[in-house]
């Protein structure tokens, strides 16, 4: 049997809510065996850029990275953010180490080209380095990636973290029975935005195109569901969506993607 191993990604709105943050960190150091956590840390990035005067653009969910942006995201990913985690991680008796995609080469990726949309230093993966991740993992260490990668040629890339959360999970799953969660504000897929408790439990591939067509899925989420299917499709066992509940032992609602 495969060892367990569960990829976490948080979203930006938890990381920038310092209670909410240090709930959910506590949830992941208590997570029994292997683990790796994903962080974004968008709404930060947005709200340094615009004090720096630098705007912020995104199309459907995705944000547009130009030469500035890509300095204030690598400043607030890899910076300030992943050492923050980390360090209240040790403090919760998790013992993790703080990564990006160009550290050891762990996540390789390529500037994505350029379509009907210009999305600047955004990175689309290549491959991830598995037997290096599994080796931080039996040395009892739990990776802590921010959403950055590299082209192999020196030029740092923005990558999105859900999917770099997925591409993990996918990459992980030759060697371990992979679980991926995927931790935001919202204790689900909703079926009204503004009914807390309307959580879709679970979602396949039918009802997430009939729930696209409605406008009840839209923005954001669109690509979170995307990446989930497309993690199901390569390999990975169990895809979940929810609050930061879900990963604890709770009966909480959430949403549990299937095909």
């Amino acid at each position: 049997m495969k060892p367990l191993v569960s990829v976490v990604k948080i979203g930006g709105n938890v990381i920038g809510n310092d209670t909410e943050l240090a709930t959910f960190l506590k949830r992941f150091a208590a997570i029994k065996g292997h683990k790796i956590l994903v962080h974004g840390g968008g709404a930060l990035a947005t709200e340094l850029a615009a004090k720096l005067g630098i705007p912020s653009k995104m199309v459907q969910g995705r944000r547009i990275t130009d030469a500035q942006s890509l300095e204030v995201i690598t400043m607030v990913y890899a910076g300030l953010t992943n050492k923050k985690i980390v360090a209240k991680l040790q403090a919760n008796g998790c013992n993790a180490i703080g990564l990006s995609g160009t550290d050891a080469n762990l996540i390789q990726a390529h500037k994505r080209p350029v379509t009907d949309i210009d999305y600047g230093f955004v990175g689309d993966i290549d491959g991830v380095a598995t037997k290096t991740v599994s080796q931080l993992l039996k040395a009892d260490l739990s990776p802590v990636f921010c959403a950055l990668t590299h082209d192999g040629h020196g030029q740092l890339l923005n990558t999105n973290a859900d999917t770099i959360a997925a591409e993990l999970a996918i990459h992980m799953s030759r060697f371990y029975t992979t679980t991926l969660y995927y931790c935001f504000e919202k204790k689900g897929v909703l079926k009204d935005i503004d009914d807390e408790n309307s959580v879709i439990e679970q979602l396949d591939n039918r009802s997430y195109t009939r729930y696209r067509a409605e406008g009840v899925v839209a923005d954001g989420m669109i690509p979170k569901l995307d990446n989930c299917f497309h993690a199901l499709e390569r390999g990975v066992t169990k895809v979940c969506i929810g609050d930061t509940a879900m990963i604890a032992d709770t009966q909480n609602k959430f949403t549990t993607i299937t095909f």
